[in-house]
């Protein structure tokens, strides 16, 4: 059996990297690995899901600058969703271009070690298990930490509002939003610590 499968009828959720001290520690552990560490920064700096992460091509990020939008069509949904590359997701696909100097414009950005087929997202959501165990991070870790790291660093960092994050997410509520960065409890547990 897999163990990466919940039993049937359980609900098992997957957990944001919640400290930024580990997130700047898995940097600096896969730096020397261009596609992991392209991987991880484009995760938590684009809230891709990860099938959509998986399927960016060498061409669609090529001619790219800091600032530009990347328009990809979500597997999921099938909507076109826009992202704006920051800095960090930028210099990390260069860096990762740079070794793939090779590569088709149609050749997938995040390849396999063999070959130029694309990650898959089991092998995608084994990577950040195993790169979250290697710093003893303790939780249910997975593809979706990369997207739910996102969201909760834009909230709780940078006060992102929620309605911001609902339309970056795609979701169509805000409790939505709220279960899904499973910070609504805090927030409220938080609020009633206010004292009048």
């Amino acid at each position: 059996m897999n163990k990466n499968h919940p039993e049937a009828g359980s609900i098992i959720s997957v957990e944001p990297i919640r400290n930024v001290k580990d997130i700047v520690t898995i940097k600096k552990m896969l730096a020397g690995n261009a596609r992991d560490y392209a991987l991880f920064v484009v995760g938590i700096n684009t809230a891709f899901r990860a099938s959509d992460l998986l399927a960016l091509s060498a061409g669609a990020v090529r001619h790219l600058s800091p600032g530009d939008t990347l328009a990809v069509r979500e597997k999921k949904t099938g909507k076109e969703r826009r992202v704006t590359l920051n800095n960090a997701a930028y210099t990390a696909i260069n860096a990762l271009l740079a070794t793939l100097s090779d590569a088709a414009d149609t050749d997938p950005l995040f390849q396999s070690r063999k070959g130029s087929k694309a990650l898959t997202v089991p092998t995608l959501n084994n990577l950040v298990k195993a790169w979250c165990e290697a710093i003893n991070l303790h939780g249910n870790y997975g593809s979706h930490t990369l997207r739910k790291t996102f969201g909760l660093h834009q909230r709780i960092a940078f006060n992102t509002d929620i309605p911001t994050l609902m339309t970056m997410f795609g979701h169509s509520t805000q409790k939505q939003t709220l279960h899904y960065l499973g910070i609504q409890a805090d927030e409220v547990r938080d609020a009633y610590m206010n004292e009048l």
